[in-house]
């Protein structure tokens, strides 16, 4: 049985367009990815940033690699609360 990541926060761009999630490995560790949807296309959310295989210790360590790596992401995580 395939195990998944468990998401622990998704922040999106106010046009909904882009999403970042941050999630936990489950056999420890995190990681994030970035993702893509197209408003006119209901498969949903497509993987575009090539981070999901980075390995961190600590979801903090995870959320500032996420930071450095996509340019809004600290203004929307910032303002998503």
């Amino acid at each position: 049985m395939a195990h998944s990541n468990k998401v622990k926060r998704s922040v999106e761009t106010p046009e909904g367009s882009l999403c970042v999630d941050l999630f936990e490995r489950p056999g420890g560790g995190y990681g994030f990815e970035l993702y893509r949807r197209d408003g006119e296309d209901p498969s949903g959310w497509y993987p575009i940033g090539g981070y999901k295989d980075l390995h961190f210790e600590t979801e903090e360590a995870a959320w500032q690699a996420a930071d450095r790596a996509v340019p809004w992401f600290r203004d929307q995580a910032t303002n998503s609360g």
